[in-house]
């Protein structure tokens, strides 16, 4: 057990890195801002602000006795102490300094024991090496100018002022967002928290005072609530005494009539009444009393919920913070200029939802630099301006929903390649694209596999980005809408609630099972004949509003029996009377799908509970709703409804060539000069079913590639006699060979390698430092 002074200290840690966190998060978008503006004078506020975090952290780390994260911020202090007394001004190369030095910061400030003291000595040495350059290059500047005029000049050189131009000492820089940036950081794991540590390390979130307020008045007025719920139970338990006080009294009554007095039964009737009276007229009054103490408690609860709900609405900026800096390292990597632009971050979000938009948000950003935003110069090729424009605004719609758009100003979406790739992985047929419009098309870029990018590597590539997107936002109840036009660029547009509280559902019976279905995605509740539902294509329809959409029994979908069918027909039915069906018509996204049941019952307000942990994962159920009565009714989850709705009356490949595909054992060639690694990724792929040979280096490798019939060729690049680069060219050069994919797996992780990789034709690029099995099979399963 902790001792106070140990849970005291354990706490002030806590609070610490919570102060800790802020400061280095404006400091990295004070930062942002310095270098965007590198080319003008720079703002004075901005300048101090920066200084000041810098100063209030040091402070901050003092006290709770971190000296490794002091000497950092001792060091940042005085270089922003120049920089704010007009002595220095940085360079892209010394602006990557600070940013990594504020990573090493970030590292230190989530624990201790998650960098090294060499770390932070390190990003002492490199700050200061900054301060150290410029004084030198001043010297030297001042000795200059008095060599030519005989007095002295300030010759410091401003920032290069290009936004996130790519420098090739960047290459080694990782990124801050180690998840989700485009150069994985792979840092030290913290130790493991102690019994005792485990209470102190709970989640915590600033509150402003005037959102408490509510909820202290809520607190008394409930007090009240309680006092007039005792009064309640004392005037119910009144009526019952009266009741039995009644029944006694009936019967002495009873008993001492001496026989079938007609006076005496009336007199006994007369009081009978009177005591049935003075019980009815207490009834409605508790009756009434209790109805008012029900609205009450009802505006009361209502009320206590939007303030629950208000203190859990936290502002956009609590989660885009980090996103200027994501661009800024994914745009230099990649030798892009991009600027980022943001609106309505002060926007009020429920913590809840925002929480969930982070990785959908950072995968858009990714979309919108990888395959959006062109390189300088070939932006400067088709007249636009070198630098790029990526812009993210938020904004609320009819109080109660929230409109995302993020927009570039790159190429906009190659139609084309979307469809051809959707075709390609089977996602779609051929006739099925001739029918569609632009609109659909384009939304083809939703589906998981689909891909334009000409090159598998570990950060992209793989088709499942913006799939993981929509995904997200629907399960959020919201929808995902994408615009482009070639040339000018894509924005995509989310728009979903800006809070998640109880919803109202639709209770409906299939299979003698009760299910709620969330209203809002019931278009419409309706009954039709059986006549009016056609069989089109062996697919059940049904006109509506002039459109066509399928029909399907609900049961079905659910994979329940539907004993409906066993019953014998009632009597008094004939073949000519009238049959109905009850159809629910849900919409998701795109697409519109009317349901079969056997009731629709009413409507209801729910609130949703989840299943748990072993429940996790049971397909087309969300949770379940506990009704008035008692009944605990499964929730649907519409969106995986759909999905296997889709799924059961979609038109499937052709069987023969499915099971040719199956029964298919595809031949690997393996390449690399190292038995162990060789041997590594010979077994991984013989236990996934893969028919392997291997090869030491690039000429073995092209001499059995030229007599055996390969379907795929995985390489490593650094490699005796010919290496991987110089393979792949020679495979590409090869008629017979040069459609075989090729796979490189390789520790050269810089982009210049990965470039070099596109160029001279392969077709995936896989860095060893992030290579797992599931990676290399999933490529290769694509590839095939």
């Amino acid at each position: 057990m902790m001792t106070k002074e140990e849970e005291f200290l354990k706490r002030l840690q806590a609070m610490f890195q919570v102060e800790a966190e802020e400061h280095v998060n404006v400091l990295s978008s004070g930062l942002i801002e310095l270098e965007k503006n590198s080319t003008n004078t720079p703002s004075p506020e901005l300048i101090e602000t920066i200084f000041r975090e810098a100063h209030s952290l040091k402070g901050a780390a003092r006290s709770v006795n971190r000296k490794d994260i002091e000497s950092i911020c001792q060091a940042l202090e005085t270089l922003f102490a120049k920089l704010k007394e007009g002595q220095i001004n940085f360079s892209a190369d010394q602006f990557d300094l600070i940013h990594k030095s504020l990573d090493t910061l970030s590292t230190m400030i989530s624990g201790p024991g998650n960098t090294s003291v060499r770390d932070g000595r390190e990003s002492v040495r490199e700050i200061l090496s900054i301060t150290d350059h410029t004084k030198k290059k001043t010297k030297q500047q001042a000795t200059t100018g008095m060599k030519d005029s005989g007095e002295t000049k300030n010759h410091a050189q401003p920032g290069n002022g290009v936004l996130f131009k790519s420098k090739a000492a960047h290459a080694k820089h990782k990124p801050r967002e180690s998840a989700n940036a485009a150069l994985p950081v792979k840092r030290k794991s913290a130790p493991a928290p102690s019994a005792d540590e485990k209470p102190l390390q709970m989640e915590t979130v600033r509150i402003q005072t005037s959102k408490l307020d509510p909820l202290f008045l809520q607190a008394e007025q409930m007090i009240q609530s309680k006092i007039a719920s005792v009064q309640r139970t004392v005037e119910l338990k009144s009526i019952g005494s009266f009741v039995g006080a009644w029944r006694t009294e009936l019967r002495k009554r009873e008993a001492r009539r001496p026989g079938d007095n007609e006076l005496q039964v009336k007199e006994i009737i007369h009081w009978t009444n009177e005591q049935l009276d003075e019980t009815e007229r207490n009834i409605v009054t508790v009756t009434d009393a209790i109805e008012n103490d029900q609205r009450s408690l009802g505006r009361m609860i209502d009320d206590h919920v939007e303030s629950m709900k208000n203190i859990l609405m936290l502002p956009v900026s609590t989660i885009i913070e980090v996103f200027p800096r994501l661009v800024r390292d994914l745009s230099r990597s990649q030798g892009k200029e991009v600027e980022f632009i943001t609106h309505g971050k002060e926007i009020e979000v429920d913590k809840r939802i925002l929480e969930e938009l982070k990785d959908p948000l950072i995968h858009l950003l990714r979309n919108c630099i990888d395959h959006g935003i062109r390189k300088p110069a070939r932006r400067l090729e088709i007249k636009k301006p070198s630098r790029g424009t990526i812009t993210l605004t938020f904004m609320v719609l009819d109080g109660r929903n929230l409109e995302i758009r993020i927009s570039d100003d790159g190429a906009g979406i190659n139609v084309a390649g979307v469809i051809s790739a959707a075709v390609k992985a089977g996602l779609v047929s051929k006739e099925t694209v001739e029918k569609m419009n632009t609109q659909e098309s384009l939304d083809l870029i939703f589906k998981s596999g689909i891909t334009t990018s000409s090159m598998i590597t570990d950060i992209s590539g793989r088709g499942l980005g913006l799939a993981i997107v929509r995904e997200k936002v629907e399960n959020l109840g919201g929808k995902v809408f994408v615009e482009s036009q070639p040339g000018r660029g894509t924005t995509f547009r989310l728009v979903l609630p800006l809070a998640l509280s109880t919803v109202r559902g639709v209770l409906v019976k299939t299979a003698e099972h009760f299910f709620m279905i969330p209203t809002g995605y019931v278009e419409r509740a309706l009954r039709v004949r059986s006549e009016e539902i056609k069989t089109v294509e062996n697919r059940e329809t049904l006109v509506i509003d002039q459109g066509v959409i399928w029909i399907i029994k609900l049961c079905d979908v659910l994979g329940l029996r539907d004993r409906t069918k066993a019953l014998p027909p009632q009597k008094g039915k004939t073949p000519s009377s009238p049959h109905f069906f009850h159809i629910v018509v849900l919409t998701h996204g795109t697409h519109r799908i009317g349901f079969t049941v056997d009731e629709i019952i009413d409507e209801h307000q729910i609130l949703v509970k989840p299943l748990g942990r072993q429940l996790n994962n049971v397909r087309n159920i969300s949770g379940a709703a506990v009704l008035g009565s008692g009944s605990v009714v499964p929730v649907i989850h519409v969106s995986d409804l759909m999905k296997s709705a889709l799924d059961s009356i979609s038109i499937k490949r052709s069987t023969t060539n499915k099971i040719q595909a199956e029964r298919k054992v595809y031949k690997v060639l393996v390449t690399d000069d190292s038995i162990t690694s060789r041997t590594l990724i010979k077994n991984i792929l013989e236990i996934a079913g893969y028919d392997v040979m291997t090869a030491v280096d690039g000429v073995d490798a092209v001499t059995k590639a030229l007599v055996g019939a390969f379907d795929l060729i995985v390489s490593d690049v650094d490699m005796p006699r010919m290496n991987g680069f110089e393979l792949t060219a020679k495979i590409r050069k090869e008629k017979r060979l040069s459609e075989v994919p090729v796979v490189l797996v390789t520790a050269l992780e810089s982009k210049e390698d990965r470039e070099h990789g596109i160029d001279v034709g392969a077709n995936a690029y896989i860095v060893k430092s992030s290579f797992d099995q599931s990676t290399l099979l999933e490529v290769i399963k694509k590839l095939l």
